[in-house]
């Protein structure tokens, strides 16, 4: 990245987020007044329209880890490993949010905060192994070195990522499937309101995604021109 790039950097994914932002924060409007209230749960099921969201996009972000982690392999590409930081550290952040959305309405819902159900436990245990890709991205070692260890931990990683997604139909489990086969038990006006908010997450998702990536560039082209001015 040159200083001339850097000056005209776009302006388009701040714009992405806040069009995201403003969406997603729009789509309340349909979680409050739109859908309906949920029979058993009441006001308190409407956390799913958050919950939901933030558990899918940070599958996502795993999922791009998982893609930037095979051309750090193959092409040693600085950008993929950036792009890989920039994911893990979105996924861990809305994989926790998750978590937390969750267990608030397992809470409701069962009457417990947790249980060792399939789904809730490979989510805990995904959560966790990319905890510790940051905390491993974190080690001080050479930087080829490191590019190489954080692809291979990210390829290897990803197993857990497909798991989480099918547990719930793979083992007896208690978590609801949305989307099943005979619709999840959803009401037209709630599955309307909970695509919108997916889609509307995506966008704010999208931007952070992108702003983090260019900022660790930009963090990179800092470094490398400190070290280049200790040279002198």
């Amino acid at each position: 990245m040159t200083a001339q790039q850097t000056r005209t950097a776009s302006p388009l994914p701040p714009l992405l987020a806040l069009i995201g932002g403003v969406a997603f924060a729009a789509c309340q409007w349909l979680v409050f007044r739109y859908a309906p209230i949920e029979a058993t749960l009441g006001l308190a099921q409407k956390i799913f329209y958050i919950h939901l969201p933030m558990s899918w996009w940070a599958l996502i972000s795993f999922f791009v880890l998982f893609l930037g982690s095979l051309a750090c392999l193959f092409k040693n590409s600085e950008a993929a490993d950036r792009l890989c930081a920039a994911a893990a550290e979105i996924g861990v952040l809305l994989g926790g949010l998750a978590l937390i959305t969750g267990m608030i309405w397992a809470r409701l819902s069962w009457g417990v905060w947790w249980t060792w159900d399939p789904r809730l436990s490979t989510t805990l245990v995904m959560w966790f192994i990319y905890a510790g890709y940051l905390v491993l991205r974190g080690l001080d070692m050479p930087p080829q070195r490191k590019r190489r260890v954080c692809a291979v931990v990210g390829v290897v990683a990803f197993l857990d990522v497909p798991l989480v997604f099918l547990s719930a139909r793979l083992w007896r489990s208690i978590h609801p499937a949305v989307f099943a086969d005979k619709g999840g038990g959803l009401e037209p006006e709630m599955r309307l309101t909970i695509l919108a908010c997916v889609l509307c997450f995506g966008l704010l998702w999208a931007g952070l995604l992108w702003i983090r990536a260019r900022q660790l560039a930009l963090h990179a082209r800092i470094d490398a021109l400190f070290l280049r001015g200790g040279r002198r």
